[in-house]
């Protein structure tokens, strides 16, 4: 799969981001099934499809390590949270066996 300039930068940015507040990459990738909340917090009060934002966002976590692959989650529940200058997202994962 061909994946953009934009999609590339996005995908170091966020496996830099976890670095920052990781111990070890190999030590905290999730091996097993997963449940995941996604808490999106979008930039402004334009209107916006949350759905959209998945793809990238599961993609680029598999890409920093956090799982081995997005076919883990089992459930994935998604909610739009609180505007916040630039955006942002929560992410809680639970690795259920």
């Amino acid at each position: 799969m061909l994946v953009s300039r934009e999609g590339r930068r996005y995908r170091e940015r966020v496996r830099a981001l976890l670095a920052a507040v990781r111990l070890s990459p190999d030590t905290s990738t999730f091996r097993g099934r997963l449940d995941m909340v996604v808490t999106l917090h979008p930039p402004d009060r334009r209107r916006r499809d949350i759905d959209n934002s998945m793809k990238g966002l599961l993609d680029a976590l598999e890409y920093a390590g956090v799982y081995e692959d997005d076919s883990q989650i089992d459930h994935l529940t998604i909610d739009r949270g609180a505007v916040v200058p630039r955006g942002s997202c929560t992410i809680d994962i639970v690795e259920t066996y």
